[in-house]
């Protein structure tokens, strides 16, 4: 039976399954719905079994789909690293490379990529993006040639590479009363109604531990999974919160979301490349990691992710003094 299955069919199948989808699979690899559906169907002829079933409107795997789904992962899998392996030996920046990042990194990490695609158009980039619990776990198991992130575990051998800095900011509405105050105290801004990432990540451990050293403690009004689920919480006017400046270019320019200065803001912190000690790193992942450390506090600053704050996103006031006017 075996012999008679084509990678191609794989390919297919595995897109299929992915997205629960024929037709975003096709779109994905740029055929038709119905050549993708052929090839499909050939698969589950040759299998015996049906892999794939529709129940109203969803497509669901089968039993025998999902283990022929689970070795056509492992198949890609190992085929890709193949791809690397054989490209380090050419001495080609090539095949695959894989990263896991923090949520907050999602805003910034496609436009590295973006630039290094462009010097070296043969890598295949994959970028898992996720929270931090499980950016670590990835950590520990080995699953990534580095993974993104701004606070460092303490309990973990670690290579650890600083390439940008990450200031994280107050953030509200941007008809907040408080919208055009200037250094308010910090004793102030914890009476508010705080949004707040989950238990763990980053940006809250950073925010925490700059009120704790006030003496001070931030109750969440509600926590949410995301940077985007804050935004979002903060435009509908439920409160305010501490993000990252790299997360907040479109929100700050359509004046959807405003800068609070508050005292001791911004935080300057750090981002991180990391991997564990001991790890070999491919061609491509070493010469991507020189690349973030080279360009990253020059593409940082270009975009406004680290420079000092913009003029228009400093409250008005502020603006006033510095003999600015306020932007329309």
């Amino acid at each position: 039976m075996i012999n008679h299955w084509t990678l191609q069919q794989l390919r297919l199948f595995e897109a299929v399954a992915r997205h629960r989808s024929y037709t975003r699979a096709a779109e994905e690899l740029c055929l038709t719905q119905p050549a993708v559906h052929i090839q499909v169907r050939r698969l589950e002829e040759i299998v015996g079994l049906p892999l794939i079933e529709r129940v109203g409107k969803k497509l669901l795997l089968t039993r025998a789909g999902e283990e022929v789904y689970a070795a056509t992962v492992a198949v890609m899998d190992q085929l890709r690293a193949l791809t690397g392996e054989i490209a380090d030996m050419k001495g080609k920046v090539a095949g695959p490379l894989k990263m896991a990042v923090v949520t907050s990194a999602k805003f910034f990490m496609p436009h590295f990529l973006g630039l290094f695609i462009q010097e070296y158009p043969d890598v295949a980039p994959q970028l898992i993006v996720t929270n931090r619990a499980r950016v670590l776990e990835r950590l520990t198991e080995n699953l990534d040639d580095f993974v993104i992130m701004g606070q460092i575990p303490n309990d973990m051998d670690l290579t650890v590479r600083p390439f940008m800095d990450n200031l994280l900011v107050v953030v509200a509405h941007p008809d907040h009363p408080w919208a055009d105050r200037v250094d308010i105290p910090l004793a102030e801004i914890v009476r508010e109604r705080f949004l707040l990432r989950e238990a763990g990540s980053g940006t809250r451990m950073s925010a925490a531990q700059v009120f704790a050293e006030q003496g001070l403690d931030v109750k969440p009004y509600m926590e949410l999974g995301s940077s985007e689920a804050i935004k979002q919480a903060i435009m509908a006017g439920l409160g305010i919160s501490v993000l990252a400046l790299s997360s907040l270019e479109l929100e700050l320019e359509a004046r959807r979301l405003v800068i609070l200065d508050v005292a001791g803001f911004p935080l300057h912190r750090t981002w991180y490349a990391v991997h564990l000690q001991g790890k070999h790193l491919g061609l491509t992942a070493s010469v991507f990691l020189d690349f973030l450390v080279k360009e990253g506090p020059d593409l940082g600053v270009r975009k406004g992710w680290v420079a000092e704050l913009h003029p228009a996103h400093r409250p008005r006031e502020a603006r006033k003094k510095l003999g600015k006017t306020r932007t329309p």
